[in-house]
C-alpha cells in the first residue's frame, strides 16, 4: 500500500475553486503546432532509412519532442495527444481513422505527413479542451 511521505505530512492538499470558466481565453495555434510537426519530422526523418526496430524507437523519440515544443507554447487548459505512425514506403496504401468525444467548438487537430526515399510518416497532434 502507498504510504504517505514525510513531504505530505507538511503540504496538506491544496483545495482549488472553481473557476466556471466554459471557453479557452487562448485558442489552440493549428498553423503554429502544423509548422513543429513539418520541422521535426524533417529534421529527424530526412536521412532515415527504414529499419523497424529504429522506426519503432523514433515514433517515440519524434513524439515526445512534438509534445514537449506544443508545451512550450503553454496553451492554457488544453491536452495534447501526439500520435506518430512510420512505415515502410512500397507503394501501398494507408488510412489512418480515430474517433473520441469532441466538443466542436474548442478540440481541434493538427496533422502533417513526410515522405523521403523508403519510409512515410504521418504525425498527429489533438488538442483537447479540458474544463
Amino acid at each position: 500500500m502507498d504510504e504517505p511521505s514525510h513531504t505530505d505530512e507538511l503540504h496538506p492538499p491544496m483545495k482549488l475553486e472553481n473557476t466556471y470558466q466554459m471557453s479557452p481565453t487562448k485558442r489552440f495555434p493549428v498553423s503554429t503546432v502544423r509548422s513543429i510537426l513539418k520541422d521535426v519530422l524533417h529534421n529527424y526523418l530526412q536521412e532515415e532509412k527504414y529499419e523497424p526496430e529504429l522506426c519503432r524507437q523514433m515514433t517515440k523519440t519524434i513524439s515526445e519532442v512534438i509534445k514537449a515544443r506544443v508545451k512550450d507554447l503553454m496553451v492554457p487548459r488544453y491536452k495534447i495527444i501526439c500520435l506518430i505512425h512510420i512505415g515502410q514506403l512500397n507503394n501501398q496504401g494507408l488510412r489512418i481513422g480515430s474517433r473520441c468525444l469532441w466538443d466542436a467548438n474548442n478540440d481541434t487537430f493538427a496533422t502533417q505527413d513526410f515522405q523521403n526515399g523508403s519510409l512515410y510518416a504521418v504525425a498527429t497532434v489533438y488538442g483537447v479542451y479540458y474544463e
